[in-house]
């Protein structure tokens, strides 16, 4: 987690950065939205078969070579899918892929050079994200369900390059949940809520230094009751757990015995309705690890079958659906990854994306249904989106 957690996010060209829910291990410049193919695919686990269906998708207009293409980044209630592409030319824009596979691009106003990123979508079809303009500073945007856009900053965000507003998770309500780089280019989390006010914080412990500070998760970094998860980074460069309450109120946790070498530590990525979160931890021999956190506080770890035990290897955990099935992915012995679907019970299914080559396949969000969206590489390394849905 050395080189995953610390540059995933901390890294704002968007050329090199990478998705926060991968750990690093993919350009968040993906996206497409044209339904490629529409697959059977039997998912099994503990010799009980789902049976889902498999969709495939380009965006049009995504570009086609290596590192070009789609992801779909989260999806809601409904099916509706939110995600990105990158054009041949290298510049990026968001979609929005209707249940039906109807597909809607855009660009947020004011977007220049590399373009739009797009990481949340609420049931009413609001999306949330953040664009880079002509100055190399990054702004948050919410686009509403008829396509308008309102954009904003965080009290305190810094103006200079790289610094700015990011928005990454948006709920039921319309409430946002980001965070900021401010002027010394350290980190600090915040919650926009519906009518546009804007509250800061850092969790306790938090460094301030450039480059530390307080991060927000992504897609399910925000519950319907307000409560946000997230991870902040000491001045030992260690990464913590913690969830803030909607009354304010922060609490920080690690997972027992993740490492304590800097950019190892407790990554939470999400938390659901009733309040349980899940994420990745790294182990003293930086092995990644899932983890599930009960509304109680009791942490549950688990490894996916078949994920590697070498550094920077195993399991991801990157998004937790209302029920408490979490899906992610997990990284092989040869560096390949993989998708899986962890139950409530605790039951892993694990999956490939067909036709995925490259970096594998990597889920990156799970709505109530059990509908998982992603992203796959193929063997050319273009990225194409997913969408597994069960009958």
């Amino acid at each position: 987690m050395k080189t995953n957690l610390n540059k995933k996010m901390k890294t704002r060209n968007m050329t090199t950065l990478r998705s926060r829910k991968s750990i690093g291990r993919l350009p968040w410049a993906l996206a497409i939205c044209l339904t490629l193919a529409t697959l059977g695919l039997g998912l099994s686990a503990n010799a009980n078969e789902r049976e889902t269906r498999f969709i495939t998708f380009d965006v049009p207009g995504a570009g086609t070579g290596p590192f070009q293409g789609t992801a779909g980044y989260a999806i809601n209630p409904g099916g509706d899918i939110a995600g990105q592409y990158i054009d041949p030319s290298g510049v990026f824009h968001g979609f929005v892929r209707a249940h039906n596979g109807a597909i809607t691009t855009f660009d947020a106003p004011g977007a220049s050079g590399l373009g739009t990123a797009v990481k949340g979508i609420n049931p009413d079809v609001a999306i949330a994200g953040f664009y880079l303009d002509a100055s190399n500073v990054w702004h948050g945007y919410v686009r509403a369900p008829n396509g308008t856009f309102t954009t904003f900053e965080a009290p305190g965000a810094g103006t200079g390059p790289g610094q700015g507003t990011f928005a990454w998770t948006i709920n039921p309500a319309g409430a946002i949940a980001g965070d900021y780089t401010d002027a010394s280019n350290v980190q600090h989390g915040y919650v926009r809520a519906p009518n546009g006010a804007i509250t800061t914080f850092d969790a306790p412990g938090a460094g301030t230094g450039p480059g530390q500070g307080t991060f927000t998760a992504e897609a399910d970094g925000l519950n319907p009751a307000g409560a946000t998860a997230g991870y902040y980074l000491d001045a030992s460069t260690v990464y913590h757990g913690y969830v803030r309450a909607p009354n304010g109120a922060i609490t920080t946790f690690d997972v027992p015995g993740s490492g304590g070498a800097p950019f190892d530590g407790t990554n939470p990525n999400g938390i659901n309705p009733s309040g349980a979160m899940l994420g990745s931890w790294a182990n003293a021999s930086n092995v990644i690890h899932g983890f599930v956190r009960a509304p109680n506080g009791a942490i549950t770890t688990f490894d996916a079958p078949g994920a590697g035990t070498g550094s920077n290897q195993g399991t991801f955990g990157i998004s937790i659906n209302p029920a408490g099935a979490i899906t992610g992915n997990y990284v092989d012995a040869s560096n390949v990854n993989h998708g899986y679907l962890r139950d409530k019970q605790g039951a892993i299914t694990t999956f490939d994306a067909p036709g995925a080559a490259g970096l594998g396949t990597i889920p990156l969000c799970n709505n109530p249904a059990g509908a998982i969206t992603g992203v796959y590489q193929d063997a050319s390394g273009v990225f194409h989106g997913f969408v597994v849905e069960g009958e």
